[in-house]
């Protein structure tokens, strides 16, 4: 039932794409596969959602491992004083499954994944697009083997697996328009006191 389960999300796979969290003005927050142009006004963050079959990271795999990597990419959602998360990043490394890890830190990252998974609860991973809620060594087994993931590890002695990333990252914003120049205030000769008229030269407005 795995295998059939996977192979009929496998078309979808190649598909994953960033999301973008956008704030409208009157608070309201969507989702969207498109960023908001510059001249909109409300706040746009990407979600970085999985890097993808691209991953340079795959490079360093043995071709039966890439293949699959390719194919179903582990990506595993984990946050701070977790425990089950540390368990789930242990089990996957052990096994020697290649992953990008994403992490939950903020609030943009909690509606995010909620928007993700349903749920707000961690570890949470997708293998492809497949979602599993919770860490179970057994069951995470048995999706990884019905994916094509060996059971034991063939990660290459000089991997380096990829660096967690926050789940949202703030977009770049477009560089403000550079101003003109302002023009220097012209500097205006002091008007000649009229005949008569009091100066620190002459308080008593001599006239000579």
């Amino acid at each position: 039932m795995l295998v059939a389960a996977f192979a009929a999300l496998a078309s979808g796979v190649g598909q994953a794409q960033n999301l973008y969290r956008s704030v409208g003005p009157d608070g309201r927050v969507t989702y969207s596969d498109r960023a908001i142009g510059p001249n909109s006004k409300p706040s746009t963050e990407a979600v970085s959602n999985t890097d993808g079959p691209a991953s340079s990271a795959n490079a360093q795999l043995p071709y039966e491992l890439r293949q699959t990597a390719n194919r179903y990419p582990v990506t595993i959602y984990t946050g701070k004083d977790c425990g089950p998360c540390d368990e789930a990043r242990s089990h996957l490394q052990n096994r020697g499954i290649p992953f990008n890890e994403r992490t939950i830190d903020t609030s943009s990252d909690v509606a995010a994944l909620r928007k993700l998974s349903g749920q707000d609860s961690l570890p949470f991973a997708t293998i492809g697009n497949q979602h599993l809620k919770g860490f179970g060594a057994d069951s995470w087994d048995q999706y990884l083997s019905a994916a094509g993931y060996p059971k034991q590890p063939q990660l290459p002695k000089n991997y380096k697996a990829p660096a967690a990333k926050p789940l949202t990252m703030p977009a770049p914003v477009a560089a403000e328009a550079a101003k003109p120049a302002e023009r220097p205030a012209r500097i205006t000769a002091p008007a000649a006191p009229p005949p008569g008229a009091s100066t620190p030269d002459n308080p008593a407005g001599l006239r000579f």
